[in-house]
């Protein structure tokens, strides 16, 4: 591999595994804020319990996911130097928002809220949990501003002395359109992610027979959510590839594998399809006449070879002709479909989970509870894979338009160092994902009323007995 190369696998591999608890905790925090309004309202203890014990899960995903999130910016000065010194004006302003309003607020009030059971009122206790759930949201937001900018570069100035990217409008940069397709399209992500992991978990207690009457309320409140979040997540993902379709052409064409232009009043949607990226062209595919149109409302679509013209023309005195426009087209076009296909299979995993729960026969289909239980896996597939469909969609620039892959490595790093630091980086993450996982299943398997010995041991004791004195 050459310095490029190790460069955008270190980073890609530390996105790809933070961004495996983002959504994690953005939706469980969400879903322990509306479990504990549901004790505050009903007054029924069992909902008390289930915000404790889905809160000590959301707990597990935030601290790995802070440990990863820090190893990300970090790289930006250690492997992306040129890229922060371009952009620094501008992506440092979400990020210093995130990191001094957003993250010091859901860092507060999550401490309020562990150690706040007993000492807090109801009420105020219970805006601790609403107040992390806004947290994790608005970190969200601040870094999908900066994020959407890189898409779509909006309010800014280049520096003719610097070379700079400065920014003109902070106002202008939130109102990026780019911003607000991404934004719902994650956090809806997330609502569904929530509800899987707590359906998953529920379903593999349900198997083992124990606290059914606990893992049976939050299955159903898992897929309840589930149901929502996928709903809502397939029509921000439909409302995002339309805007796809506008403003990165090639991006769109290389998801649906077509590389000449579509003829005719309507397009087809190719289901699957053999792409031979050596001779740029289509070999075969299996399709659904008009569909394409249908989805995105356009009768014709431009092919890659046509878009690689255009960019061409747009770009060649800026960048020079050698540039290479074309995407890795396979990998896109298979990401898409896997995103589509397990977002897809969790909304009907949904509607039948709640539909035999309904109908009290889900415990009766043991296979259909370990499907629950590999589900778990799905919105974290499907999180990646769009996240992988947005990344490197966006190539040869990590500015679109602007500024290149190629330009924005650090010009002082060197192989040996990132061959070191890519190993170092995937063990550490092999570690904590090891120690999530484990974590995370003793606690399932001590289930939400377990007394740990010296809890007991104090229960036990008689008040008026020498031990107590």
């Amino acid at each position: 591999m050459d310095l490029l190369t190790l460069a955008r696998f270190q980073f890609g591999m530390t996105t790809v595994f933070h961004f495996f608890f983002v959504p994690m905790t953005i939706g469980l925090a969400f879903a322990v804020a509306i479990l504990e309004t549901m004790y505050v309202v009903k007054k029924e203890q069992i909902y008390k319990d289930m915000a404790k014990f889905w809160g000590n899960i959301f707990l597990l995903g935030f601290a790995v996911g802070v440990v990863t999130g820090i190893i990300q910016e970090f790289q930006f000065g250690m492997n992306w130097s040129e890229y922060s010194r371009f952009m620094g004006d501008i992506f440092g302003a979400p990020l210093a928002v995130e990191a001094l309003l957003a993250f010091f607020m859901e860092s507060t009030f999550i401490g309020l809220w562990i150690f706040g059971w007993d000492k807090f009122n109801e009420k105020l206790h219970l805006s601790f949990i609403w107040l992390v759930s806004l947290g994790t949201t608005l970190s969200a937001l601040w870094i999908l501003a900066a994020n959407s900018f890189m898409q779509n570069p909006v309010a800014y100035q280049i520096n003719e002395t610097t070379g700079r990217a400065e920014l003109t409008s902070f106002v202008g940069l939130l109102k990026n359109h780019q911003l607000w397709m991404e934004f719902p399209h994650v956090i809806f992500g997330a609502v569904l992610t929530g509800g899987f992991v707590i359906a998953g978990c529920s379903a593999w207690k349900l198997l083992r027979k124990e606290d059914t009457k606990f893992f049976k309320k939050s299955m159903k409140f898992g897929l309840i959510l589930g149901l929502i979040g996928s709903v809502l997540t397939i029509g921000a993902g439909h409302r995002q590839m339309i805007a796809v379709a506008e403003d990165h052409p090639m991006k769109f064409a290389a998801m649906e594998g077509i590389y000449e232009d579509t003829t005719g009043t309507s397009a087809p949607w190719n289901i699957v399809a053999g792409v031979d990226t050596k001779n740029k062209e289509t070999k075969w595919e299996i399709q659904v006449p008009g569909l394409l149109t249908l989805l995105g409302g356009q009768p014709t679509y431009q092919g890659m070879n046509s878009v690689n013209e255009d960019l061409h023309k747009e770009y060649d005195a800026k960048f020079g002709e050698d540039m290479d426009y074309y995407l890795p087209v396979k990998t896109l076009f298979w990401n898409f479909r896997f995103m589509a296909g397990f977002g897809s299979l969790m909304a009907l995993m949904a509607i039948v989970g709640l539909f035999l729960m309904r109908k009290g026969t889900l415990e009766k289909l043991k296979w259909l509870q370990w499907l629950f239980v590999a589900g778990i896996s799905f919105p974290f597939i499907a999180n990646s894979t769009g996240w992988i469909i947005t990344e490197m969609g966006r190539a040869p620039w990590t500015v679109y338009g602007l500024f290149t892959i190629a330009d924005s490595v650090s010009p002082s790093v060197t192989k040996g160092s990132l061959i070191f630091s890519n190993i170092l980086y995937f063990g550490l993450f092999l570690f904590l994902g090891f120690v999530m996982v484990l974590y995370a299943k003793r606690t399932m398997k001590k289930g939400p009323y377990y007394v740990s010995p010296s809890e007991a041991r104090k229960e036990s004791i008689d008040p008026f007995s020498k031990e107590a004195f």
